[in-house]
């Protein structure tokens, strides 16, 4: 059957084509033609895209795909192996790609003059994955501002209003997801350029924690506090992604790769910070946005805790109001000395300030920003994951321009602090105004809970509107998983189920449950004498057995040690097998126990046995 490549919007979208037997090299040439020629007839071609990938090392791409899917039996093993099997990606131009230029949207640079030897560590893992990049896209020059309008190859708009501007610093990437020109795009985020953009064009925007995905290969901002992000339409799609590109690189001396939970609060309700006062445009409707956020997350069953966050706009106020952009110094120096006119003026301005500072100003900010997180680490005692407004307001292209620096600054009201603080972020559409902008809100959550947020936001996005699903996900079966913390699944079968007294055991040391189910008509069961609280004994037979009803929970296996510690005799932990035919650890019951014990198989589990009591 064929397919109209201009309906392929998600990965999901892509990858359904292929599994219907779709041609990647005529998909794949037909999208990047039909880009160029869009590019071609504007009259500022290059507002989103700066440079496209040539048609001959677009074939040699094509050529290998070819191969790969000749390799595969079928489809399906083809995409399983390969993920991102023919699926367009587009980067932002301070992220090298081999054979392409990076400008960092300064035609002078030096990167622009000669294409880049080799590519980032992020495109190589995305190309390993099946991914083909089609071009670099448009930014703010060297990554320096929140609105998307520093750059001499145009300002991008937001998708929604031609009137408003795009965000950035990740303009191009942002727009080319937004409007459909590629599933996904890679940005950059040191102090909200993967979020604003986000948020301004009703986008996923996933800043993971730092160092978690390698910044080689990535003209530096701010060295750092440089992380890769991610744009995409859809929560699932976005943590795909990361999936691909995390991990530690040898490469990169800031990789720091540590996996962490899979859930942000196991076994209780999730307790959500939010301003207690927060900083919003009235006259755009973000005040009722605002309150529709708060209304979605009483739907989710969550606890609301409001938060003095003047500490974490104290910590926010260190990145342009003090040393660090320094850091930024360092990458220009010798342009910024020597060449000036050849950068944007606001750019120039900013990173210019860098000259105030001194060694003994960067020591005291280094002392400051030590206090602040310990002071903001705190916060964690009180919250599981904080939820703020992406952007306090949405300002136009004719604001920007009027006052360029103060419309920008107000941007970073609530993403300058994140990567100071070494925190991750997932910024997700929330509504649309009355006056028809999207509003997106960010949530923020502890270092290396990367994964435990896009869990967070995977239920976030299934309570909104049909709309806030911007894919034909096939679940979350398919979608790979970012990493997370080593774990064991446990079954438990009595006094630790659900609501039941010992249950805390495993809550408080980051366990959840995974699943309701039944052993194998292999056991039976026994109500223990004298233990407190009450106990059942499980116990395997050869003949007579039935199935019991058990709980399998998920253990951090950096708390299994403290929890086998209370086990009592004479239980102990063995291996279960369930309906399904799995073996899985779980509790049972010494045999000489049971000699005194009371067979209560016949109720089919213990929760059963209390009710009948």
């Amino acid at each position: 059957m064929p397919f109209d490549e201009q309906q392929l919007h998600s990965i999901a979208h892509w990858r359904a084509a292929y599994l219907g037997g779709a041609d990647a090299g005529e998909l794949l040439r037909s999208r990047q033609a039909r880009l160029r020629a869009a590019a071609a007839a504007q009259a500022q071609p290059q507002a989103v895209w700066i440079s496209w990938v040539e048609e001959a090392t677009l074939a040699r791409r094509l050529q290998q795909l070819q191969q790969a899917a000749a390799d595969c039996p079928d489809r399906a093993s083809l995409l399983a192996r390969l993920p991102l099997f023919g699926v367009p990606f587009a980067v932002k131009d301070n992220i090298d790609a081999g054979g392409l230029p990076t400008t960092a949207a300064c035609p002078a640079w030096p990167g622009a003059q000669q294409p880049a030897a080799a590519s980032a560590t992020v495109v190589q893992r995305l190309q390993a994955a099946g991914a083909v990049l089609l071009g670099k896209t448009n930014l703010d020059q060297f990554a320096t501002g929140l609105v998307g309008t520093r750059s001499p190859h145009g300002a991008p708009s937001s998708v929604f209003s031609a009137a408003h501007v795009s965000g950035g610093s990740s303009s191009g990437s942002a727009v080319a997801v937004a409007r459909g020109d590629v599933p996904f795009a890679l940005g950059t985020d040191t102090a909200g350029s993967g979020r604003v953009p986000a948020g301004f064009n009703a986008l996923v925007g996933l800043k993971p924690t730092p160092g978690r995905v390698s910044t080689a290969g990535v003209l530096p901002a701010c060295r750092s506090l440089d992380c890769v992000s991610v744009f995409a339409l859809d929560v699932h799609e976005a943590g795909a992604v990361l999936a691909q590109i995390e991990g530690a690189d040898a490469a990169d001396s800031h990789s720091r790769f540590q996996p962490g939970p899979a859930r942000l609060a196991p076994g209780r309700a999730l307790r959500v910070g939010v301003p207690a006062v927060p900083v919003l445009e009235t006259a755009q409707g973000y005040e009722l946005a605002w309150q529709q956020a708060l209304a979605r997350l009483q739907t989710l069953g969550v606890q609301t805790v409001a938060l003095d966050f003047t500490p974490l706009h104290d910590t926010a106020a260190l990145l342009y109001e003090g040393p660090w952009v320094a850091e930024r110094y360092a990458v220009v120096q010798e342009m910024i000395e020597q060449q000036p006119q050849a950068m944007d003026a606001a750019v120039a301005e900013v990173i210019g300030a860098a000259r105030r500072y001194s060694a003994v100003d960067t020591f005291r900010a280094q002392y400051r920003l030590r206090a602040a997180q310990q002071a903001a680490d705190a916060l964690w005692q009180q919250v599981d994951v904080l939820m703020v407004p992406t952007a306090p307001r949405h300002p136009t292209h004719a604001e920007v321009a009027s006052a360029p620096l103060a419309a920008n600054a107000v941007l970073g009201h609530y993403t300058n602090f994140v990567n100071l603080l070494g925190w991750c972020a997932l910024s997700q559409p929330c509504t649309t105004t009355a006056h028809g902008l999207p509003f997106g809100v960010t949530f923020i959550a502890p270092g290396d809970a990367d994964a435990a947020l896009l869990q967070w936001g995977r239920q976030w996005a299934s309570a909104g509107t049909a709309s806030d699903l911007a894919t034909a996900s096939e679940g979350a079966a398919y979608w790979p998983q970012p990493a997370t913390a080593p774990s064991l699944p446990l079954v438990v079968v009595g006094a630790h189920l659900s609501g039941l007294p010992l249950n805390g055991q495993l809550t408080e040391r980051g366990a959840y449950l995974l699943e309701a189910t039944t052993t194998a008509p292999a056991y039976r069961l026994y109500a223990l004498p004298g233990t407190t609280p009450p106990k059942p004994g499980l116990q395997r037979v050869a003949s007579g057995g039935q199935a019991i009803a058990v709980e399998v929970w998920d253990m951090p296996q950096a708390t299994l040690g403290s929890f086998l510690a209370l086990i009592p005799a004479p239980l102990g932990l063995g291996s279960i097998e369930l309906a399904d035919g799995r073996q899985v650890h779980g509790f049972l019951c010494e045999a000489h126990a049971l000699q005194a014990a009371t067979d209560i198989s016949h109720h089919g589990g213990w929760r059963a046995y209390l009710a009948a009591r």
